[in-house]
């Protein structure tokens, strides 16, 4: 399984490495610290020009040079891209957020959690569902 995490805290792409690393399946984590990373990387851009495409997205939203919204609506307004499921994972809980990204056509809104158990079991959670129940679409 291929997954793109849209990350800029050192410690939660870590965290989040970690928590996919003893899985049921195996997940190979490509990093965009960035939202024009991210856009660069899923177009295939410069020195993204060979990178994979995911199976599934973890977004953050509070991002330099591209915010997390502003990547959401340019994956899903995409024909060829829409169809990659995106979780935002973000520290907020604001309903503004919420209903901002799922009018975007996110696929999960999750707030993380302040604890490293929390962020693991969170983590866990996310791979059970989209990467074991779940049936995504592949290229």
């Amino acid at each position: 399984m291929e997954l793109l995490l849209v990350e800029d805290n050192a410690a939660d792409i870590r965290l989040t490495q970690e928590a996919f690393k003893d899985g049921p399946i195996p997940v190979h984590i490509s990093v965009a610290t960035d939202g024009v990373e991210a856009v660069d990387f899923l177009h295939r851009l410069g020195r993204f020009a060979h990178a994979p495409r995911p199976d599934l997205i973890l977004l953050d939203l509070n991002l330099p040079r591209k915010s997390g919204d502003e990547v959401l609506s340019e994956i899903k307004s995409d024909p060829n891209l829409k169809c990659i499921p995106i979780v935002v994972m973000t520290t907020s809980n604001a309903g503004a957020d919420v209903k901002r990204c799922y009018n975007l056509n996110a696929n999960c809104f999750i707030t993380k959690p302040m604890t490293f158990d929390g962020f693991v079991a969170v983590v866990k959670s996310i791979e059970e569902f989209w990467l074991v129940t779940a049936t995504l679409a592949m290229e």
